[in-house]
This record gives C-alpha cells, structure tokens and sequence, in this order.
C-alpha cells in the first residue's frame, strides 16, 4: 500500500471560483488565458478526492466541474476559418472569474473593517448617521446596471463616511449582540412580511455602525446563497432587496 493512500489533508475552499483562483495563482496562469485543459483536470482530480474522502462537495463544483467540461470540448472542436473570432468558450468563465477575484478582495477588506467595527464604536446617533450618509451619493451616479460588485462600492462609500467620523473621539466596545445570522433571518423575516425592502430601510433600523455592518454582510451572504434578488430603486445609489423569484 502505498504513502499517498494516506493522504487525508486537503484545502478547504468556500466554493468553486475559490478553487478556480487557487489553481491559477499556484500555477502562475494567465487569468485572461488559462489552459483550460488543465485547470479542468485539476478541478476533477480535487472533486474525485473529495469525494474518496467521503466528503459532500455543495452542487456549485458539480455545476462548475460540468461547465469546464464542456468549454474544453468545445476547445478541442477543430475550427475552420482560423481568424474567425467569434466567442472564446472561456469568454465567460473568464469573466466570472475576474468578477469573483474583484468581490474576494473587497470581501476581504470589509471583513477587516467589520472587525475594527467591533471593536471600536464612535458616540452619536443613527439618526445623525443615516442624514449624514444620505450626503455621501453624488448626482448622475445612479446606477444603470447593478451587479455585486457596485453593490460593495455602494457599502463602501458609506462606509468611508463613517470611516472619517471614526477620527474622532471614540470608545472601546467589549462586544455586540449581533450575528451573521441572526440579521439574515430577521431580514428575511422582514421582506416576508413587506415582500420588499428598500436599502435605506435596512439603514435605518441599524442601531448602530457595528449593526449596519452586520446586516450588509447579512444581505451579501443571502445574496451569494441566491436567497434574495436586489432590484434598482428611486434615488441615488438605492435599491431594493426582495425575496428570490426561483421560477
């Protein structure tokens, strides 16, 4: 029997895109041109252990492992014109990629400031909170396209606001009542009961910064887990969060 049947040890990742970037960062790829014949097999032969471990793998890598299969088919497809440019396979995959490697980094950073939230807390009111963070949006930005991503930018420029206050004279907080899930299930509780709830909204009922923090983090997890839906709203850089429509 040979040593690798021992080997148990694995890397835990939080889904496949996290996979993905593993493999295109240890192996120094070009993420504008990966080799898709490699990248899928790595994938596979990490599921295949995973599965020899007994261990549940979420559908997402299934999807995910399905997905690069059939890209690297249809790479493996002769073309007949050459210089015909039509759609690279990875065009897509490509492009998620970048989007997710773009949310990872800002994630990463909101989780430092979530903590430093924790931690520190400046003395004031919500109310003069929410007035002063309704000053930060600027005319002409509302948005025309909303992803993820200008969902973080948005957070993040309120964020900034408090940010600055924080300069200030501030105090020492032992710890929060709050967790992820305990605000994503009052959330969802809440678009059960309105159907709907305007971003805003979610600002106002936070008692604090510490608690709109928990509860944005609260509304991306859901929004990662295709638990929610967010729609454009009235006004600058608003908008809607409702129960997702699986049909």
């Amino acid at each position: 029997m040979s040593a690798d049947t021992f080997e148990i040890k694995l890397p835990q990742f939080e889904g496949p895109f996290d996979l993905l970037l593993f493999f295109i960062e240890r192996d120094e790829l070009d993420i504008h041109n990966i080799s898709i014949s490699k990248i899928t097999d790595d994938f596979l032969e990490y599921i295949h252990r995973m599965n020899s471990l007994n261990i549940e793998l979420a559908s997402e890598f299934i999807v995910v492992a399905a997905t690069l299969m059939r890209i690297k088919a249809r790479m493996l497809l002769p073309r007949f014109d050459p210089e015909d440019d039509e759609l690279d396979p990875r065009k897509d995959l490509v492009q998620k990629l970048i989007e997710y490697k773009k949310i990872k980094l800002v994630t990463g950073e909101l989780r430092v400031l979530e903590h430093e939230r924790f931690l520190v807390e400046k003395r004031g009111t919500i109310a003069e909170d929410v007035r002063q963070a309704a000053l930060i949006a600027e005319p002409g930005e509302e948005l025309a396209s909303f992803d993820l991503y200008r969902l973080l930018l948005v957070y993040d420029r309120l964020m900034s606001k408090y940010k600055k206050q924080s300069e200030q004279v501030v105090h020492t907080v032992v710890q929060y009542p709050y967790s992820i899930e305990q605000q994503k299930k009052i959330i969802a509780d809440l678009i059960l009961l309105n159907k709907k709830m305007d971003f805003k909204q979610i600002l106002r009922s936070s008692d604090n910064r510490v608690h709109f923090v928990y509860n944005f983090l609260a509304v991306l997890e859901m929004l990662q887990q295709q638990l929610i839906s967010i729609q454009v709203g009235l006004g600058y850089n608003n908008f809607w969060v409702e129960e997702k429509n699986l049909s």
